[in-house]
């Protein structure tokens, strides 16, 4: 098992968030590669065949009580992609749960992989 530690995503990243398209692909790709750089490439050699799940358990920490939790697995998207990215795993791979722990601030979201 290993485990990842991102900052909480942006609410620029929220299904609902208002503003424009270019300014929300902007935050997913930032986001993405950010997880993406965050991922340690020694872990592509655990998660390499092509095929099976990959166990992933996503513990959001927001850093306050202004979001809701149905809305934080979008707003996560872009860093399961930027994950996906640095395995070279497919996303549609990941088995996902989830957790939601009370606020505290700055917030971070910790992903804890492991092959299933």
């Amino acid at each position: 098992m290993t485990t990842i530690e991102l900052p909480f995503p942006p609410s620029s990243l929220s299904g609902h968030a208002k503003g424009h398209w270019r300014k929300k692909a902007s935050a997913t790709a930032m986001y993405r590669e950010m997880a993406y750089c965050l991922t340690p490439a020694a872990l592509r050699a655990v998660f390499t065949p092509s095929s099976g799940d990959i166990r992933i358990h996503i513990q959001f920490t927001p850093p306050n009580k202004r979001g809701d939790r149905t809305n934080f697995p979008n707003r996560f998207k872009a860093g399961l992609d930027g994950i996906a990215d640095a395995l070279g795993v497919n996303d549609a791979r990941f088995l996902p749960s989830y957790e939601f722990c009370e606020p505290k601030a700055p917030g971070c979201v910790r992903v804890t992989l492991e092959a299933a």
